[in-house]
């Protein structure tokens, strides 16, 4: 081999080595950044600048979004380490907002973003300690844990769809809400129901956990990408949203978590310096749950013999009505109505 022939592939090599050095550290940049890019947009839409705040409110989606893109994209360069890490800035809007939480609960004399950036350095050098080599595409198989996992998020469901519902009713508006939830929470608020459904969504917690760090150990197709990061940022969100609603709002300030709760109060989501985290956090998650809820039936399609090619177009579409569906329940919590 001639050096004319060899330096293409020594051209390669370089990049996938730089690439796999650098890949963790955009995890942590995005994560650092996010919060400043929130106060960016909150400060530019009360100086009554539309246009940059749509810039900036695009960036704090962007933030997280590229973490997932990595992850995503890696492929086989992308070492295990590095790919958890993506798959952890993905979930960087529920994180902020249970750093926010907690610090509160707990009184924390050290400001938040403060502990933001530390814990976010010290996720970067731990990670950078861990050996872990590359390897080829993934092709998990399916296994109890799974099989437990998936029984679960079916009857997780149908709560789910009452949810999502009961919150998309607030576009007409919070009196509506309020009289649908009313209903609601007769059943999954009952002595018999409220348990079980809070041990079947801390079951998909840790199951889902522990199927994400599995599957992350190698470099996968796009849906299977999309699928593990929408459930470790489903993860973080329940975590965050049972700490938020069951422990600070009911338990300890004993606050309704009804409408006025969800929304941000007479402060609302946009206006006010610590709510607007709370954007993020709502929009993506409605979009993460339902595309993940996708990506679990795209595999029951495709081991029932459904074609690739249909069980993907079939995936893009539900998708795609996740984020039409996550922007007008947004609206409705903003303040929109029909």
């Amino acid at each position: 081999m001639t050096p004319a022939d060899a330096s293409p592939e020594l051209s390669t090599s370089m990049i996938r080595m730089n690439g796999s050095k650098l890949a963790p550290l955009l995890p942590i940049a995005t994560a650092i950044a996010y919060p400043w890019g929130l106060t960016a947009f909150h400060s530019t839409i009360l100086s009554g600048n539309r246009i940059g705040a749509a810039i900036w409110l695009i960036v704090a989606f962007g933030l997280p979004l590229s973490c997932l893109a990595l992850a995503a994209s890696g492929g086989s360069w992308l070492t295990p380490s590095a790919r958890r890490l993506a798959y952890a800035g993905v979930t960087t809007p529920p994180l902020f907002v249970l750093v926010g939480v907690a610090s509160g609960l707990f009184k924390s004399p050290v400001p938040e973003r403060v502990t933001w950036v530390t814990g976010w350095i010290a996720a970067g050098v731990l990670a950078s300690f861990i050996k872990s080599k590359v390897t080829t595409v993934a092709t998990p198989s399916a296994s109890r844990l799974q099989i437990a996992h998936g029984i679960s998020a079916a009857i997780i469901l149908l709560f789910l769809t009452f949810h999502l519902f009961n919150h998309l009713a607030g576009l007409i508006g919070p009196d509506t809400h309020a009289r649908i939830m009313a209903l609601g929470r007769r059943v999954y608020r009952s002595s018999l129901v409220e348990p079980v459904l809070v041990s079947l969504l801390l079951f998909q917690v840790i199951s889902g956990v522990r199927l994400a760090w599995r599957w992350s150990h190698r470099a996968m197709d796009l849906p299977r990408a999309i699928q593990v990061g929408s459930g470790a940022y489903l993860a973080a969100f329940v975590l965050t949203h049972l700490n938020s609603a069951l422990i600070s709002a009911r338990m300890v300030h004993h606050i309704d978590t009804g409408w006025g709760w969800a929304s941000g109060g007479r402060a609302g989501l946009i206006l006010d310096a610590w709510n607007i985290r709370l954007v993020p956090h709502y929009a993506l998650g409605v979009f993460f749950v339902l595309t993940h809820i996708a990506c679990g039936l795209r595999s029951v399609l495709l081991a029932h013999g459904t074609r690739k090619p249909v069980a993907n177009r079939i995936l893009w579409a539900c998708m795609s009505f996740a984020a039409v569906l996550s922007v007008a329940i947004l609206a409705g919590l903003c303040g929109a109505r029909v």
